[in-house]
């Protein structure tokens, strides 16, 4: 358990009542943020490599992964919008 100061906990009931979510959630939420605003992946606490090497092999990643998307077939040709205002009527 970690015990806060006062003030600390008051702001975090405040944004937890406002965001109707748990004291939990909202602390988790700003953790979470601050941690991708310093450039680390939530789960490794390392911040992220960016060399020119990662960078490259991280793009190189997305799109092979965007390619692999692309290659799939199209099911359903309706707009975006048709196929909402069909799941919408339902």
């Amino acid at each position: 358990m970690i015990n806060l100061p006062q003030e600390t906990e008051a702001l975090a009931q405040r944004l937890a009542l406002a965001k109707r979510l748990s004291v939990e959630e909202v602390i988790r939420l700003a953790l979470e943020e601050k941690v991708r605003a310093d450039g680390m992946t939530p789960d490794s606490g390392q911040p992220r490599d960016r060399s020119l090497e990662a960078v490259a092999a991280r793009r190189a990643r997305t799109d092979r992964f965007v390619a692999t998307l692309a290659a799939m077939p199209v099911l359903d040709r309706r707009s975006p919008r048709d196929i909402m205002d069909d799941l919408n009527a339902v």
